[in-house]
């Protein structure tokens, strides 16, 4: 049996678990007035905030944790079993947030899915140098992307429904079996490497793998340059890709966790008016997944080289947020809110996907993992940072502050690309 298009579908499945990790990891955001109120109920609302900021922290550390180890777990053990091990684990941890009962559950059953959805985007950056050519990289991380803003729009609506028919606990556990239903066709479907899949068409094959040569001449992995992580380290191009990711990374997370907090608090919403409205940002974000891949496939298809294209698409998509961000210091009403942070999450989109393949633009496979998990790990610890600093900043019930930081960010983020990175290309060993 061949399958036309084989990499594409791979793409949707690698997609449509990211839409479930943010169900999973949004749950959690859109429940906690309910939580609070069922299990805090003395505290106040700066003790709500706090102990809610606390719980995110930890999440965050282990997925920064847990990205640093699963980008050597997938270099070791290929995408096909390490993502069974990291949805396998997170659907699991998923399920069990229905029998927290306090902080420290809490906490524990944030820390087992943090760390196993970490696996999620150093799996997703090796399938996509596993399985598609250079010039269709950047599309193909944006269809990954794109996952997270569906999740984004599909989980704030569709957690405010199911409290509608179920308990915060038992929304839990449907969401989690969500993840167990998708280990079913992966295992089907990625049956080998694009290499010897028997049902990958030759003409595909032949695509993949010659797209994949950064010359005219056939070489093999062992000729590809994949250092040592020491080795890794001492390049200037790769804390470009680390300082990058650092920076750009908490502009995600800031909205990702406070966007339904921010709601609650500014608004006065409840669970099911933060339904109506706190999916709005996600579409900016998906249509922004879309136009960064797009953007970067056209202009290389155009004759740009990968430098070109990857640092016009990361300093448009940072020049976007800018602004917004400014502009989110006074949004007005609830509905002018929602459009400029779905402004912001559109520019973050077009620029994340083409940071997210610089790994594989400048290292060989067996390092590619080793990269984005490392650069993943420094996202999340910058994004733990900045989760900290919010109830702090936002004691007063002035978000303006985090905003602002956010801008700082797009900024340092653009920069590290252009100054540590001076062309982005294949890398060569020192020796």
């Amino acid at each position: 049996m061949k399958i036309k298009n084989l990499r594409w579908w791979i793409v949707a499945l690698i997609a449509l678990a990211t839409v479930i990790n943010y169900i999973d990891r949004s749950a959690l955001s859109v429940l906690w007035p309910d939580i609070a109120k069922d299990l805090f109920p003395n505290e106040t609302a700066f003790e709500r905030k706090q102990i809610y900021a606390n719980i995110s922290i930890v999440f965050i550390f282990s997925y920064a944790f847990g990205q640093a180890m699963f980008g050597k777990i997938f270099d070791w053990v290929g995408s096909r079993l390490g993502f069974v091990l990291s949805m396998g684990f997170w659907a699991l941890g998923t399920a069990a947030h229905a029998f927290a009962q306090g902080v420290l559950s809490f906490s524990i059953f944030r820390s087992i899915i943090g760390f196993a959805e970490a696996g999620n985007w150093p799996g997703a950056a090796k399938s996509n140098a596993d399985w598609f050519p250079t010039k269709e990289r950047a599309l193909a991380q944006g269809v990954f992307n794109s996952g997270a803003a569906i999740g984004g729009i599909i989980a704030i609506p569709l957690v405010a429904l199911l409290t509608t028919f179920f308990s915060w606990r038992m929304v839990f556990v449907a969401i989690g079996a969500a993840g167990f239903l998708w280990l079913i066709p992966w295992l089907i479907l990625v049956k080998a490497p694009a290499k010897t899949h028997p049902w990958l068409t030759d003409e595909e094959r032949e695509y993949i793998l010659t797209g994949q040569r950064t010359s005219d001449v056939e070489t093999n992995e062992e000729d590809q340059y994949n250092p040592t992580t020491k080795e890794l380290l001492t390049r200037k191009e790769s804390w470009g890709v680390i300082i990058a990711s650092a920076a750009i990374d908490p502009i995600w997370w800031l909205f990702v966790f406070w966007i339904p907090i921010y709601l609650n608090e500014v608004y006065h919403m409840d669970v099911k008016s933060i339904g109506i409205y706190g999916w709005v940002p996600y579409v900016g974000a998906m249509l922004g997944a879309w136009f960064g891949g797009l953007l970067a496939q056209n202009r290389l298809k155009a004759g740009w080289n990968i430098n070109k294209a990857r640092k016009l698409t990361i300093s448009l998509g940072c020049m976007i947020m800018l602004p917004a961000l400014l502009a989110m210091a006074n949004p007005g009403g609830p509905t002018g809110a929602v459009i400029i942070m779905a402004i912001i999450l559109f520019g973050f989109q077009t620029a994340i996907g083409n940071v997210q393949t610089l790994p594989s633009d400048l290292y060989g496979k067996k390092a590619v993992g080793t990269l984005s998990g490392l650069s993943g790990m420094a996202a999340k610890l910058g994004a733990l940072g900045l989760t900290a600093l919010v109830p702090i900043l936002t004691a007063d019930g002035n978000y303006a502050p985090a905003f602002i930081i956010g801008a700082s960010l797009a900024i340092t983020a653009m920069a590290a690309v252009w100054i540590l990175i001076p062309k982005i290309e294949p890398l060569e060993s020192k020796n």
